[in-house]
């Protein structure tokens, strides 16, 4: 027992700490200020919330009482009297302390609400607000039901309409108030949203964080789909901690107004929900602990089934080159039976939840009747009061069982910050560990050097390369040549910073100074323009400018298909693997590195083109190291890299080595 118990509080701690770590910066800066304070100064704000309300609400009493005094006494006699009670006992100063209290809390940190943090504050105090007016609407909602009742038992039929026309007038107040809290609510979830997500994306996209966290080999990462995590998961965590937040200050707000109604009716009544909301929540949030899990393993298989999805239709060409549509369709249903599959698990635990908690409702609605036809019956009461007793029980029971009726969502909700929280501990760990890389980036650096490096795949004992040792300087070039899996790309993805050599350094050129070419070159999602752009600014290229590089890589037949440079097409679908790699020659071109890394970067060009490409990469004075197979390649290098495939190389002049033919 005491072991389960210890269990379910380091969960629930562990809980705590990460929806910490994802809402408090929105707040308040998370190196700056304790948790603690963090939950203090949502407290603060109902209590300088409550604190306005309860100033405002005294000024226009006092207005009211001045200009319309025999109005105040007809139609707020309740109201008045319950505010002198308050300023004439203890209960105004308290108040009065709370509001000065949660001022200052807020005053005392004015320096870490900076940065529009302020803002937020100020939106879910509004928010809060709206809350305790609807709220202070219900409770009094209750004695008007109690009146109400007894005019029409005592059939005083002018009493009646009277209180029914007020009835109306509490409705028309509490819409406009319940529709402004709703927009705000929105509006504040969508703000949070966006922040959360920009900072997601900044850490996410910084460091190269996106290419550690998405290695080739999918098992060497526990971050699946992180597309996913950013949009789906980011969209439903802010909604649903406004949701969640918002519904535990309006089940307090609710429970303080009608409590003391409650308890003033019948003692006994009030007890007896306190036990059985304690027993009831105790059994659902036991039995809803498995929720958690399988909501987990749901939002990763509809993830998982959805990026198949995504794949197909990012590689249709090749896919139906192969015709290969059994095994994509094989693959894509075993991914949608794992959503199917975990989803009845999933039916099932929620017929179950459901079954008891509604079983749970329904019990408590016998409690007004079990306990309050007593003294009902007795005359001790009238049946306007036993009404109230009935509204002010269901509206505590609706505050004590919050978390009951919200057990589905929580369980979600838990899942999905497990998820995002994990997400972002990945993202801040690469970028911590980033401080520790290898590589130097410098603005003095004018070559790349390799000393003593030893590269070893990911997971790997066996090096791919031994005690590389390395210069290359402005004008060099290097030919990079080897028998297929020897390393040849794992070699640029070292000297481009992708990868860290086990033992050994590297210093490189300034970040801008080296553009790294593929075989299958980068297409964003974008126009002509931002293509041969990429990832320089466009305004810094005019329209002849990039028309005149267009022509100068044997790309003017695209101009005449797409004179607007401006148009955006799916240029992956739409131009040839031959003609992305001119276009990526005109984007190097373009930026004017002073290193260029090609990878089979003209693999698909014919001989011919080849050369006039590798001719224009002369005329601009840069140094070169591609990666190739065929031997024409060595008449634009001055020396050749030969990776041996078992860790072993050697470097020699290019007069020295000899293509063996296949």
């Amino acid at each position: 027992m005491t072991q389960a118990f210890n269990e379910s509080k380091n969960n629930w701690n562990t809980q705590l700490g990460k929806i910490r770590r994802l809402a408090q910066p929105f707040f308040l800066p998370l190196d700056q200020v304790e948790g603690w304070k963090f939950i203090w100064l949502l407290i603060c704000l109902i209590f300088c919330v409550g604190g306005l309300v309860l100033v405002a609400l005294t000024g226009i009493v006092e207005l009211l009482q001045q200009f319309q005094p025999e109005l105040t006494e007809k139609y707020l006699f309740g109201v008045v009297k319950t505010i002198q009670y308050i300023w004439s006992t203890w209960w105004g100063y308290l108040f009065s302390g709370l509001f000065v209290l949660g001022c200052g809390s807020f005053f005392s940190l004015r320096q870490q609400l900076r940065g529009k943090r302020w803002l937020h504050w100020l939106m879910l105090g509004i928010i809060v607000l709206m809350l305790l007016a609807v709220n202070g609407i219900n409770a009094g909602i209750g004695f008007i039901a109690r009146d109400l009742t007894n005019a029409l038992v005592e059939k005083q039929e002018s009493g009646f309409y009277r209180i029914l026309g007020i009835y109306a007038c509490c409705f028309i107040v509490a819409l406009p108030i319940r529709v402004s809290q709703i927009f705000f609510t929105y509006k504040l979830g969508i703000i949070w949203r966006e922040w959360l997500s920009n900072s997601l994306i900044s850490d996410y996209l910084n460091n190269k964080a996106y290419y550690i966290l998405n290695p080739n080999d999918e098992e060497q990462t526990d971050v699946d789909n992180p597309d996913q995590r950013i949009t789906d998961d980011t969209r439903a965590f802010t909604g649903q901690s406004l949701q969640f937040t918002l519904g535990i200050f309006d089940a307090l707000l609710t429970f303080s107004l009608n409590i003391i109604i409650l308890w003033s009716i019948s003692k006994t009544l009030t007890l007896s929900l306190f036990g059985y909301a304690a027993f009831a929540t105790s059994i659902l949030l036991i039995a809803g602990r498995n929720l958690v899990r399988i909501d987990f393993d749901q939002l990763r298989y509809e993830a998982d089934f959805r990026y198949g999805l995504v794949h197909i239709r990012d590689n249709a060409e090749s896919i139906a080159f192969y015709a290969g549509e059994d095994p994509e369709k094989n693959e894509t249903q075993r991914r949608l039976n794992e959503v199917v599959r975990n989803f009845n698990l999933l039916i099932i635990w929620r017929v179950i939840i459901d079954v008891m908690r509604r079983s749970i409702n329904y019990a408590g609605n016998f409690f007004p009747y079990l306990i309050m036809a007593i003294p009902y019956f007795a005359g001790e009461i009238d049946y306007g009061r036993f009404i109230q007793a009935s509204f002010a029980f269901g509206m505590v029971e609706g505050s004590l069982f919050f978390i009951v009726n919200q057990i589905e969502e929580l369980a979600k909700f838990t899942a999905g910050i497990s998820r995002l929280e994990g997400f972002q501990s990945k993202v801040e760990q690469v970028n911590r560990n980033s401080n520790n890389r290898q590589i130097v980036n410098t603005a003095k650096n004018n070559s790349i050097l390799v000393r003593n490096a030893d590269l070893y795949p990911p997971g790997s004992k066996d090096p791919i390369i031994s005690k590389l040792n390395l210069s290359i300087n402005q004008n060099d070039k290097l030919l990079v040549v080897g028998p297929s899996g020897c390393g040849k790309t794992s070699l640029l993805r070292m000297i481009s910073g992708l990868w860290q050599p086990r033992e050994g350094f590297i210093e490189s050129p300034q970040l801008g100074e080296l553009l790294f070419i593929p075989q299958k070159p980068y297409m964003l999602l974008g126009s002509l323009r931002e293509q041969l752009c990429y990832p320089t600014e466009e305004s810094k290229f005019g329209d002849d400018q990039l028309r005149s590089v267009l022509e100068e890589v044997n790309l003017s037949s695209l101009l005449d298909r797409y004179p607007d440079l401006d148009i955006k097409q799916d240029w992956p679908r739409i131009l040839s693997l031959g003609e992305q790699q001119r276009l990526a020659f005109g984007r190097l071109l373009l930026n004017g590195p002073r290193f260029v890394v090609l990878d089979e970067a003209t693999s698909a060009l014919d001989v011919k083109t080849e050369k006039y490409l590798y001719e224009l990469l002369k005329k601009r004075d840069l140094a070169v190291i591609s990666v190739g197979h065929r031997p024409t390649l060595i008449d634009f290098h001055t020396s050749v890299l030969e990776l041996i495939g078992d860790g072993s190389w050697r470097l020699l002049p290019k007069e020295s080595y000899k293509f063996e033919p296949n």
